[in-house]
Parts: C-alpha cells; sequence; structure tokens
C-alpha cells in the first residue's frame, strides 16, 4: 500500500491527473496528433501521411524527418511552458529548487513520452508496409528525427537554464538583504496554503535521481510568485518566437527551401495554440467564454463588411469592376442560352467537329469521348496509367481520336498532363516518351504538404502577399501553393491561360477539355472551356411540350465576357474543379450577388452528365458523320458501390445516421442516375453507342490509396498493378478490337 501510495504521490503522475482533470482542453492537441497517427483524424484527406512520410524538397529523407523533429520539440516545450505557467500555484515547491523549469519539465515526461513511443511504432510501420523502405533507410530517418527533436530540447534548456541564471542574479541581492526582502516580500506576509488539487511527495531532481519535496509554507506567497513569474516571462518569449518563425516561413514560402514538411508547420502551429489556449484559461479563466462570444462576433462583423477578405480568387480573371459585374438570377442565365446563342455556338463546335474528323483515317470514325472521375492522386495516378497504355494500343493515336475529355478532380489534372504531353509529342517534341513511367510519377507526387505548409505559415500566420496575372493582382494563399507545387510536378506543361489553349482546341489538334465546378450557391455546374458552350446550359428538349426549363449550368466564357474569362489560368480552372472541401479554398466569382465554386465530384463524380448532354446535342451530326461513339470512362472505385455499404453497429447511428447516410451514398446516387440517363440516352440517340470502364480496384482492402493529394510508394504500386485485374484487361481488349 505505501508503494502505491507513493507512486499516486509522485510528481509526474500528480501532473498527469492534474491535466486530465482541469485542462481536458489542452488535451484536444494530443489526441488530435494521437487520432491523426492512428489514421482516425482527417483519414479521409491523408493526415497521417503527412507525419509518417514528410516530404522535404520533394523526398523523405532525414532531413525531412529531422524538420520534424524539430517542430516536435517546440511543440512539447510549449506543452511544458504553457503547463508550467498555469500549473504553477500548485506545485509552489518547486520555486524553491535550481532551475525550477528543467525540474519541472523532467517530471512532465508522461504524455510527451507516451506520444514519441506511439509516433516511432506508426513511423517504423507505415515506412515497411506502405512506403516500403528497407531497415537502414528506416533507421536514418528515425535519426534524423531524433538529431531534430533533441537540438531542440537543448537549445530550450540552454535558453531557459540562462533565463534561470539570469533570474537568481537579479534576486540574489534580495535574497541576501533580509531588510530589502522584508520590504519586497513582506508587506502582507501572505502565508502559502497548500492546493487541494495536488499533494507531492516526491519529484524528479534529475532523470535518475528521486527527491522528497520541501516545505514551503513558510516562505511568503508574494515571493514565490515573483520566482515563477519571471520564469514565465521567459516562456511567453520562447513562444512569441516561434510566431515569429512561421510569419517567416510564410514570407519565403516561393523558395522550395523555406517549404517545410506540412506536419513541421502544423506542430508548430499547434504549439502557439496551446500557448494561447493556456494564456486564455491563465488570464481571463471564467471569463473565456464571454471572450470568445466578443471576438467572434467582432470577425463576423469585419467579414460582413469585407475588412477581413479570406476569399479566393479566380487567377486571371478580372475583379476590377466592382460595379459592372455580371448578375446571377434567372433571367442572366436564361438570356445566355437563347435560342440564336445556342445556334451560334453549335456551329462553331461542328466546325471543330468536322476539322477533327479531316484528321482521321476513315471516312466515318469513331468518336471517342473520355470522362475521368475525381479522387485526388490516387485517381491522376490511375488515370495517367489507363491512358498510356490506351496510347500504346492505339499507335499513339488516342489524342487524335478523341475529341472530349471531361471529368472532376484528380482524374482531370491526369487528364490534363497527358493531354499536353501528347500534344507536344506530336508538335516534334522528341524528348517526350509518352509511355515513360516517370510521367506517371510526375502526377503522383504529393501535393498535400505544400498545402498544409501554406495554409498554416500564409493563410493563418503571415501578413497578406500578392502576385500578378497579366495586370490583375491576387492574394498568395494555399491555393497559389497548390497551383504552384501542380506545376512543378507537371514540369511546368500545364501554365496557360485559356486564350493559348483555345487556338489548338478550335483546330482540333488537341481535344476539347470541359472543367465543370460546382456552384455552391445552387449546385449549378460552372462549365470552364476554351470555347463556347451554351448548347450545354440546359438539356435539349421540345419546348411546345415541355414547361420551361431553367439552366442547370453555366457557360463561364459567356457569363464573365467582360471579365477577361480567357486570361483564366489553366492551373486555377483545374483547381477550381478539384477543390476539395477545407483542404483548398473556394473560389469565388465577381458576380451580383457573389457566388463560389467547389470540386465538380459534388455534382457529377464520373463526368458523364456534359458527355451524354453533348451527345444529345449534335446527334444529328454525329449520325451522319462517325461510326458511333465510344466513351472511355477511367473511375477510382468499382461501379455498384457494394465494396463500401453505409453501416454502423453502435447506438450513435441514432444520431449520426440521418446526417451521414447521404454523404457516404452520394456518389452511389449520382451513379444509379447517370445509368439511368444513359440508358435512356442510348436508345434516343440513333447511333452506336459503347461505354468502356476502367476502374482502379485495389487487391485487398486494406491497400486501398487515400483519397487525397499524397500516395505512398505501395499506393503507387497497388495503383498502376490494377491495370491488370481481370474487368481492365478485357476492357483493354475491347478497345484493341475497335480499332480494327
Amino acid at each position: 500500500m505505501r508503494i502505491v501510495k507513493s507512486i499516486y504521490y509522485f510528481f509526474p503522475v500528480q501532473l498527469l491527473l492534474l491535466q486530465i482533470r482541469r485542462y481536458q482542453i489542452l488535451l484536444i492537441f494530443w489526441a488530435i496528433l494521437i487520432s491523426t497517427l492512428a489514421g482516425g483524424f482527417m483519414r479521409s484527406y491523408g493526415a497521417a501521411a503527412l507525419f509518417l512520410s514528410p516530404e522535404y524538397l520533394g523526398a523523405v529523407s532525414p532531413l525531412s524527418t529531422a524538420f520534424v523533429g524539430m517542430a516536435t520539440g517546440v511543440f512539447i516545450m510549449s506543452w511544458n511552458i504553457t503547463t508550467f505557467i498555469l500549473f504553477s500555484r500548485h506545485f509552489r515547491f518547486l520555486a524553491t529548487t535550481t532551475n525550477p523549469f528543467l525540474k519541472y519539465c523532467i517530471n512532465n515526461f508522461m504524455l510527451p513520452l507516451l506520444f514519441l513511443l506511439f509516433y516511432f511504432v506508426q513511423a517504423v510501420r507505415f515506412s515497411i508496409d506502405k512506403e516500403l523502405l528497407p531497415a537502414s533507410s528506416i533507421i536514418l530517418l528515425c535519426l534524423g528525427f531524433l538529431a531534430g527533436l533533441s537540438f531542440i530540447i537543448a537549445v530550450s534548456f540552454l535558453y531557459f537554464f540562462r533565463a534561470d541564471q539570469s533570474i537568481v542574479r537579479q534576486l540574489a541581492p534580495v535574497i541576501n538583504n533580509p531588510k530589502l526582502f522584508k520590504s519586497q516580500f513582506g508587506k502582507e506576509e501572505v502565508k502559502l496554503n497548500e492546493t487541494r488539487l495536488m499533494h507531492v511527495k516526491w519529484y524528479l531532481n534529475s532523470p535518475g535521481t528521486l527527491r522528497k519535496t520541501r516545505d514551503v509554507a513558510h516562505y511568503s506567497k508574494a515571493f514565490i510568485d515573483n520566482i515563477f513569474n519571471r520564469h514565465h516571462i521567459s516562456a511567453v518569449l520562447s513562444i512569441f518566437a516561434a510566431f515569429i518563425f512561421l510569419i517567416v516561413m510564410g514570407f519565403f514560402m516561393d523558395s522550395r527551401y523555406f517549404q517545410l514538411p506540412a506536419a513541421a508547420s502544423i506542430l508548430v502551429f499547434f504549439a502557439i495554440l496551446i500557448s494561447l489556449a493556456g494564456a486564455f484559461s491563465y488570464f481571463l479563466q471564467s471569463w473565456s467564454i464571454p471572450f470568445f462570444v466578443i471576438v467572434f462576433f467582432i470577425l463576423n462583423v469585419l467579414y460582413q463588411y469585407r475588412v477581413i477578405d479570406p476569399t479566393n480568387k479566380a487567377y486571371g480573371l478580372d475583379y476590377t469592376a466592382r460595379e459592372d459585374r455580371p448578375l446571377y438570377d434567372r433571367e442572366t442565365l436564361l438570356q445566355l442560352c437563347t435560342a440564336p446563342n445556342v445556334q451560334r455556338d453549335k456551329d462553331n463546335m461542328i466546325r471543330i467537329l468536322e476539322r477533327w474528323k479531316a484528321r482521321q483515317s476513315t471516312a466515318k470514325p469513331i468518336l471517342y469521348l473520355l470522362n475521368t472521375s475525381g479522387g485526388g492522386n490516387r485517381s491522376a495516378c490511375f488515370t495517367m496509367s489507363v491512358l498510356q497504355h490506351l496510347d500504346s494500343l492505339s499507335g499513339g493515336q488516342l489524342m487524335r481520336k478523341t475529341f472530349l475529355i471531361n471529368g472532376a478532380s484528380g482524374g482531370m489534372l491526369g487528364a490534363a498532363y497527358f493531354r499536353e504531353l501528347s500534344r507536344r509529342r506530336d508538335e516534334g517534341d522528341t524528348a517526350i516518351h509518352l509511355q515513360d513511367r516517370r510521367y506517371v510519377n510526375d502526377i503522383s507526387r504529393d501535393l498535400l504538404n505544400t498545402l498544409f505548409s501554406s495554409f498554416v505559415a500564409r493563410d493563418l500566420a503571415s501578413p497578406v502577399q500578392k502576385f500578378k496575372v497579366g495586370k490583375d493582382e491576387y492574394v498568395k494563399d494555399r491555393g497559389y501553393a497548390f497551383e504552384q507545387q501542380l506545376n512543378r510536378n507537371t514540369r511546368g506543361m500545364l501554365n496557360w491561360q485559356l486564350k493559348d489553349m483555345a487556338p489548338e482546341e478550335a483546330a482540333a489538334r488537341t481535344p476539347v477539355m470541359l472543367l465543370n465546378p460546382v456552384v455552391t450557391r445552387d449546385s449549378r455546374a460552372m462549365v470552364i472551356s476554351t470555347q463556347p458552350v451554351s448548347f450545354l446550359m440546359r438539356p435539349k428538349y421540345d419546348s411546345t411540350r415541355l414547361a420551361e426549363i431553367d439552366p442547370d449550368a453555366i457557360d463561364f466564357g459567356a457569363l464573365f465576357a467582360n471579365e477577361e474569362p480567357m486570361n483564366l489560368r489553366l492551373l486555377t480552372a483545374l483547381r477550381m474543379n478539384a477543390t476539395f472541401p477545407y483542404v483548398l479554398p473556394n473560389v469565388w466569382l465577381p458576380t451580383k450577388p457573389v457566388i463560389d465554386v467547389m470540386d465538380a465530384g459534388f455534382r457529377d463524380n464520373f463526368g458523364e452528365l456534359n458527355s451524354i448532354r453533348f451527345l444529345n446535342a449534335f446527334r444529328e451530326w454525329i449520325r451522319d458523320n462517325t461510326g458511333g461513339v465510344v466513351l472511355l470512362q477511367i473511375r477510382d472505385r468499382k461501379p455498384g458501390g457494394w465494396e463500401n455499404p453505409f453501416e454502423s453497429d453502435d447506438i450513435s447511428e441514432i444520431i449520426t445516421k440521418p446526417m451521414l447516410l447521404l454523404e457516404d451514398n452520394w456518389y452511389k446516387l449520382q451513379e444509379y442516375n447517370q445509368n439511368d440517363l444513359l440508358s435512356v440516352a442510348q436508345n434516343a440517340m440513333g447511333f452506336p453507342f459503347r461505354k468502356l470502364v476502367f476502374e482502379y480496384v485495389p487487391k485487398s482492402e486494406d491497400a486501398e490509396a487515400a483519397l487525397n493529394f499524397h500516395l505512398t510508394t505501395q499506393e503507387k504500386l497497388n495503383i498502376i498493378g490494377s491495370l491488370d485485374n481481370t474487368n481492365n484487361q478485357q476492357a483493354f481488349q475491347q478497345f484493341t478490337g475497335l480499332l480494327k
């Protein structure tokens, strides 16, 4: 029993119990980190990979893990500093020891040690199972992490050791002079009372030395508080230095050398948040909640009056004409798709179809349409792999035979990169070998690290920085960082404006590409194309037999005709089409009222709606001039949705099921509706129609690639290997048969 009591009254144990009883809000940060490492928190966004496979300068290396180790050290020291400030009144005996903060850190080891052990276990398992690294590489990565962690801990202890010496030097004349001591600390002679929250009998004087606590009841409260307050000032200065570090990093993020691993930025940001949470708890105490309510109200007012403007813009589009922006209402959209406008745009597209036909080798060629699904980097990787194989089977003629490319999110990143590679090869660039695996590696490269680093360093910490596209100026945020990284990953080949690609598409030298981000206001599709496409704004119908149908899509070029729409960057259009919620910022557009757009997958994750509408709009020309249509669909999941049913087996489903049911089945609902629509269209088209489906199917459920902008080595191999599954091989054979 004595042993149990000794353990219970042991300082590290009492600290842990105090943290659990009184300051649960600070434990949230540990819970988030541990859940992230375990694959729980933000699993669908691939957050675990940011910590378990951190990248710096495009590679996972001892240097990248060293940065994460240093950031972990900053986080742990921030935890120690904050809790030291909050808890100091509960362990006043420490004020009478040498180096009280150092001793506090030694005794506050339980949570940091448990976290580090869990981190190492998860990192080693991830490196073996996901990154397929040899033991030697894993050891080097671990050593890098430990080196960074040790460096920060050593620097911190050196700083606080020197601060402690400075405090002792300042107080020594007072302590050694009884009259002076009494004049400063003995005026009220308030004696210390033992705290009811913590009773300590033993503490660690050093990592291997136990010592019994001293009775400090004879010291005045003013004297003990004075010692702790001087340490508090030193602690606050160190956290301020971390905040300055984030600001500096945000200023220089355009240089790849300042693009630290996202995990490092997140840990430093968490360190600052812990400090702020501690400061509010310490200074405001019971006034914390009213204070936050007032702050929220003030921020909301500033946001409503555009004093605070966190919105992201479409780079290249003109936002300057504030009083002459297009109206976003029913009448405006109906005016854009009047019969004369639709006929004019159809005539333009038919001329492009005629040019496409002239480039084919037969009188009635098969018209190929390409649809690719969303799915982050896994879809981009799979799309590039499938297109490379199809191009090889067609003798390098895939893009020549394809007229239209349409789809969502990551799949369109892969398709856009492949289209540009093919165009340059056809123009005579002998350096491009389109079946080279390096292009798959390019489009599979990490985009997530840059996103999170920019979010922390730029969006949250640094003052606004701006850049120009032509004469227009925009704010650098995580949307800008995403485009810059995508541009690097694709060797600068997508750094075009729409006006640069318009002549190529008009001449049918490259397929027409449609990007379809969704307007959050009403779920209409914002169709971005280099060509006018008012015929896609609503279904083709007989107005004498059906009531008027409102447009459910918008021709981007027509709506923003006065805002220089063709100056829009292709990188921006691709980002608008791939705006994962929260990960990327929604893009707001200059209309009255203001609208913003998000990921195309919200409306049509498989790209079929516009393809069917296109075929319906030009079915007479297609019937008279082609041998039929083949729709090539590349998707990052199996049809039917059988592999991911919505299941819940605990009592929480009473509350969560109504909310999560629609989210979980969203893509399945899209597929059911599109299959029905495709069946009706097939029977009414009047020309041969065929659909070939290429699907990413993981070899096992636990091997499925995450739906995010980061892929591990094992995930890349799994995606590429899925081309060999039975269904895909049959689809490739059918494609080969159509070429004969």
